[in-house]
């Protein structure tokens, strides 16, 4: 009796592997017939891709040699000369150096110095009183903002918006707005320290 049932489970564990490799089979047969279907049914990847082809049309080499003005056109499309001496580039360079070093309150006022220095001729003196205005307006700092007033930047533009006559990216640029401070005080108290005992007097300048 144990015999009987033994071959009787081994052949129905036989039958139940050969079904379910058959179905296994099926399943895959069926996604290739698809794969295949669909292969055949949908467009290639590459007529999605590109629906229409351009075609450039060039003027023949023989054509070019025997109309030299065409030929002088073409060669001033594709070629464009631009020369850059060395002096400007280093002045750009310099340029940059100087943006990224105001932007912290030593070196805006290593920058302040130089400028009036070479371009009003100020310094000693001079300079220790335009440390001492601009570090009670902004403490050098080239985002100070007055929200009450509007007063903007390093030397506190007011309206901020005037900055603009040396460049418009004031906002952004603390030498812009070092430029416009010391053109400012040039044009309206000639000198820094004149400006510093008008503040001290008014509280503003």
């Amino acid at each position: 009796m144990r015999l009987m049932r033994l071959r009787k489970d081994w052949t129905r564990a036989a039958v139940s592997r050969t079904r379910s490799l058959f179905n296994r089979s099926l399943a895959v047969w069926a996604s290739v017939a698809i794969l295949l279907f669909l292969a055949s049914v949908q467009p290639s990847a590459q007529a999605l891709d590109f629906p229409k082809t351009t075609r450039l049309t060039l003027p023949d080499s023989a054509d070019l040699v025997a109309q030299p003005s065409t030929t002088a056109a073409l060669f001033s499309q594709f070629k464009t000369t631009v020369t850059i001496s060395a002096n400007e580039l280093a002045l750009v360079s310099l340029a940059s150096i100087h943006v990224e070093l105001a932007r912290k309150a030593k070196g805006a006022q290593f920058v302040a110095r130089n400028i009036m220095a070479k371009e009003y001729g100020w310094t000693g003196k001079q300079f220790s009183c335009l440390r001492s205005l601009w570090s009670r307006e902004s403490h050098w700092n080239y985002k100070a903002h007055n929200r009450r007033s509007g007063a903007h930047g390093i030397a506190q533009a007011l309206p901020a918006g005037k900055m603009s006559m040396i460049s418009t990216d004031w906002k952004t640029n603390p030498v812009t707005q070092i430029r416009w401070g010391l053109h400012y005080i040039d044009a309206r108290y000639s000198t820094p320290c004149n400006a510093w005992m008008r503040f001290q007097r008014n509280r503003s300048y």
